[in-house]
């Protein structure tokens, strides 16, 4: 078991006499340590799988950690609990409703239902407030605050009457016999608190606790691993806090400095030999992170060799940079006949992918998206699409309700509800029933109305779509059904800007591309329904990984390149104070740490910012990386990009390779 295990590795497996907490920088094997002292526990120590709990954030860590042990027990980890600390308040919730005062069969609900309740108490549609209530109650409940404490704590009007909100869904939430997302921490946390019979009981049945990323926890997640490890203090915390990059959700690096002074016996071991990356890359990330305040000094090193230059290229503009990064990334890929899924393209915020995902798109280039959309699943892009594909399948039943109804025409559920049940009977498409004479009788005549015109603007559509240039379809279509307008009806001016925005990038590129490839919108259509299949493919499917920051923690790629790095992107403008300057430079050193082998970081000396041309400045982070950096002025335009990759074709030509 301890074979595989560097001496802090082992040293961690081992120590079972009290609180350990172990400081595992990135790279560095901590995973690897959570399922091995799992197995130690339960194999050399005696403890029962069903003693032994391992919380993690994710379902993906979960699940990973469970086939992890699974490999290294063979089986004997039955009964072992291996969640995310919301599954495990969930199971304590449910064994303990009738104490919490609730049913059985308890409702959760999600951030929509709750959204619905929000609206309906504050007698409101406005979007922005409802987030922002919810984003206030959510604070609360995760600082363990009650609607009596929030109301005699509230320093102003606005936040007594947010209190008096807060008190009235909790109310409604009782009568509705729910709980939401951040219920099921606070819950478990108030009758262990207030209840000695449970808390032994759940002390009892959970003996030793592992927390993994334990930087990211926040004050209820916290209170819950105290309670439930007592005084006793059986437990090993892992994380890192030059990796936590979640306060804005409520999570608290100070948790890291509180555990010392909850358990003066606190054991600290620190995991500081990285097995990811080369010693540049390594050398640069210390270099960023030295310049935060520690709680504990660590250093990250690597026997992996030196590795090749970080390089910075200053871009002209946001278009100059995304195509850029696609050529150079094709003409590395070409260069090194990797694959597609050793490049990741990492950015700040979500925002930032559009551009990156049209130049891969025009330049073939398989890709995913994690910590944001992917372009076909935003909402607006999906409400067009529906669209199309009546235009290819008129039996397509989704697409023609999603089409129906966005924007609404008219056609209410009543109608859709009757069509629905007849086209069942008829075993027929919805599109096809609502030209049948049956169906006239079921519903009145004024219902029967809009509903016939939009079917027929369908057909009339379909007929054109397949002679017309696609471009000229699509731009028909938008202005046919007043897409803007509904969008601006519907969402706030900024919101409803960037959608449209999104759809008229959409509309441009169907019209390039039926303009390239000379296909209709019909055989466009069924290119698009492919691209978007393979959006959804398993995790081993070849491709370029575009994600945030955020999403990123955890993740490793032989070759990274971190976009954006530019002061008001990152650091973020709104994390100007200096605990959010330092909290963005910890999400710059998790940038840097996901790259194995090959690092390139780009700014853009202009941006467009709201219709104008802004100057941009290099980020303060840049500087911080140390000097071994490898700057370039001039970047990769599109004819250098052909002419290298067509060299490189020549060369593998002449030596007979394929």
């Amino acid at each position: 078991m301890f074979s595989k295990l560097n001496p802090p590795q082992s040293s961690a497996v081992r120590h079972i006499d009290g609180p350990l907490l172990v400081l595992a920088g990135a790279g560095s094997g901590k995973t690897r340590v959570i399922t091995h002292k799992i197995a130690y526990l339960i194999e050399e120590c005696g403890y029962s799988p069903s003693h032994v709990a391992a919380i993690t954030f994710t379902n993906k860590a979960a699940k990973e950690m469970q086939e992890r042990v699974g490999k290294l027990l063979k089986g004997s980890g039955k009964g072992l609990t291996l969640s995310t600390f919301h599954s495990l308040g969930l199971a304590m919730v449910r064994s303990e409703s009738e104490k919490l005062g609730l049913k059985s069969r308890f409702s959760i609900l999600d951030s929509a239902d709750a959204s619905g309740i929000l609206m309906e108490l504050f007698k409101t549609t406005d979007k922005k407030l409802v987030r922002s209530l919810a984003s206030r109650i959510s604070g609360w409940k995760n600082n363990l605050v009650s609607p009596d404490a929030a109301l005699s704590g509230a320093r102003d009007e606005e936040e007594h009457l947010m209190a008096r909100v807060y008190r009235d869904y909790q109310a409604t939430l009782q009568a509705y016999q729910a709980v939401d997302f951040d219920d099921l921490i606070r819950l478990p946390v108030e009758l262990l608190a207030n209840d000695r019979e449970a808390q032994e009981k759940w002390q009892g049945r959970l003996r030793y606790l592992l927390i993994d990323e334990y930087q990211d926890t926040n004050l209820s997640q916290y209170r819950l691993i105290k309670l439930l490890a007592g005084s006793r203090g059986a437990f090993t915390a892992v994380g890192d806090d030059d990796q936590a990059i979640y306060a804005w959700r409520g999570a608290s690096k100070e948790n890291i400095a509180e555990l010392s002074r909850d358990y003066p016996n606190l054991e600290v071991i620190k995991l500081e030999q990285n097995y990811r990356s080369t010693v540049r890359i390594l050398k640069a990330a210390n270099s960023l992170i030295s310049n935060n305040p520690k709680i504990f000094e660590k250093k990250l090193w690597s026997d992996l060799g030196h590795g090749e230059p970080i390089r910075v290229v200053a871009a002209r503009d946001e278009e100059h940079e995304a195509e850029t990064v696609a050529r150079s990334l094709l003409a590395h890929k070409f260069e090194r006949r990797g694959k597609f899924s050793d490049y990741a393209i990492l950015y700040r915020g979500n925002h930032q992918a559009r551009l990156f995902e049209q130049y891969l798109r025009e330049e073939k280039v398989p890709y995913r998206v994690s910590g944001g959309l992917s372009f076909f699943d935003r909402s607006e892009i999906k409400d067009i699409v529906a669209y199309l594909r009546l235009l290819v399948n008129p039996d397509d039943d989704p697409a023609f309700v999603r089409a129906v109804t966005t924007p609404k025409r008219g056609v209410g559920n009543q109608t859709l509800e009757a069509l629905g049940r007849y086209a069942g009977k008829r075993h027929a498409s919805m599109f096809e029933a609502a030209f049948e004479a049956g169906f006239a009788h079921e519903i009145s005549p004024k219902q029967m109305e809009p509903l016939l015109a939009f079917c027929n603007f369908i057909n009339n559509l379909q007929f054109e779509a397949g002679k017309a240039p696609a471009g000229e379809i699509i731009n028909d279509l938008l202005k046919a059904i007043g897409y803007e307008a509904y969008l601006f009806d519907s969402d706030e001016p900024r919101q409803a800007k960037s959608k449209w925005e999104n759809v008229t990038d959409f509309s441009a590129w169907i019209a390039k591309k039926g303009e390239e490839e000379g296909k209709n919108l019909v055989e466009l259509t069924q290119t698009i329904t492919l691209m978007n299949l393979l959006d959804r493919q398993e995790e081993d499917y070849d491709a370029v990984q575009l994600s945030t920051l955020h999403a990123a923690k955890g993740l490793e790629f032989k070759q990274v390149f971190l976009v954006g790095v530019e002061e008001g992107i990152l650091p973020h403008q709104e994390s100007m104070s200096e605990s959010g300057i330092e909290e963005e430079r910890r999400l710059m050193y998790v940038g840097v740490t996901r790259a194995r082998e090959g690092l390139a970081i780009s700014y853009c000396q202009k941006r467009k910012r709201a219709k104008e041309i802004q100057v941009c400045e290099p980020s303060r982070f840049i500087a911080e990386l140390g000097e071994d950096l490898k700057f370039s002025g001039t970047t990769v335009t599109k004819s250098m990009g052909n002419e290298k990759l067509a060299m490189l074709k020549s060369a593998l030509a002449g030596n007979g390779s394929t």
